[in-house]
């Protein structure tokens, strides 16, 4: 299934995508006596049941016993899931680390290959597709990242990574947008990353449930991987492409790091990381490296006000923003003290 969320008369709700057509899922299943709730974070409160009645209402559709979908023009699309319980980003392709980290001149980090990292992001600037809107400083270097998310089913704690696919209840397209003039500054203390990166995290443009991708599957001694082409494209042009299978560490490998003495609980979201050349941070180290062996010269490249960025990725979709400059004059950069 592939699982919407979008605002009608300014109420949430949530749907299935079929056909191009948004089905309303709680209107739907009452046609057929099923009764489900009409929020994704109360659908996933109780996941197993009512993903096999979502399931049930989707075969009804396909079967045309329930005709009646949304009319595009009366709602506001949302994403996948608007109010995540939280939101956490790993580190999980040792490509885009080993590039980024050669390129500003350090070696690999050992600890890499021995364990998975996350970070917590703000689980309340999660955002669907649409426009982007920034203030100042995000401007200064704004970046993308082509990344997968995956959002979780049921509650679970000390999770071991041979059981914990089954926590997964889909996956989408996750967009961690950074401003890394803001980034590189504060984490110059050790510590974050957190203006640079809390402003914006776009997840969607719908949640695909894990039985959508079992063609695409691989197991693996360690969890699932999935052979899904990944794409970036700025203002129409690629720039960026990968594959979701080249994870080093898998997401029942996150999820059991996770959840160690913690509970991971339905509707939380976890970010794979970047895949290899997935952001411009890494592309312009290195394509300023290569101009420098060629005794050429390189002008970095941002995301400007009034692009587009898309990322792609085989049976998630497309997730795609504008970047539009707030109305409002905001600097936090111009208010620090002492310099």
């Amino acid at each position: 299934m592939k699982i919407v969320s979008f605002l009608k008369n300014n109420v949430e709700r949530v749907g299935l995508l079929i056909n191009n057509n948004i089905f309303d899922l709680q209107e739907s299943g009452k046609k057929i006596n099923i009764d489900i709730p009409n929020k994704i974070n109360d659908v996933l409160n109780d996941w197993e049941i009512n993903f096999s009645k979502a399931k049930e209402i989707e075969n009804n559709i396909f079967e045309n016993k329930i005709t009646d979908f949304e009319d595009k023009e009366k709602i506001k699309m949302l994403a996948p899931v608007p109010r995540p319980t939280s939101c956490r980003d790993g580190y999980a392709f040792r490509q885009h680390v080993s590039t980024a980290r050669r390129n500003r001149g350090l070696d690999m980090i050992e600890e890499f290959d021995q364990y998975p990292i996350f970070y917590f992001t703000n689980h309340n600037s999660i955002i669907g597709e649409g426009d982007l809107i920034v203030e100042n400083d995000h401007l200064k270097n704004l970046d993308f990242e082509l990344e997968v998310a995956i959002v979780i089913g049921k509650n679970g704690k000390n999770i071991d990574s041979k059981n914990a696919d089954s926590y997964i209840a889909g996956y989408t397209i996750m967009n961690d947008f950074s401003a890394r003039v803001l980034q590189m500054e504060e984490m110059k203390l050790n510590l974050g990353p957190a203006k640079g990166k809390d402003f914006a995290t776009a997840i969607g443009p719908y949640l695909v449930t894990v039985d959508e991708l079992e063609k695409h599957k691989i197991k693996t001694e360690f969890g699932d991987k999935y052979n899904l082409k990944m794409k970036a494209f700025h203002n129409g042009k690629l720039i960026s492409e990968g594959n979701m299978v080249d994870m080093n560490w898998t997401f029942a490998e996150i999820i059991e790091r996770a959840s160690y003495g913690v509970n991971l609980y339905p509707s939380d979201v976890i970010g794979s990381g970047t895949v290899g050349t997935g952001c411009y941070l890494e592309l312009n180290g290195s394509n300023t490296l290569k101009a420098k062996e060629n005794n050429e010269t390189f002008t970095p490249v941002w995301l400007k006000e009034g692009d587009i960025i898309e990322l792609e990725v085989d049976g998630l979709g497309k997730l795609l923003h504008k970047i539009v400059k707030s109305n409002e004059n905001n600097s936090i950069l111009s208010k620090k003290k002492n310099i």
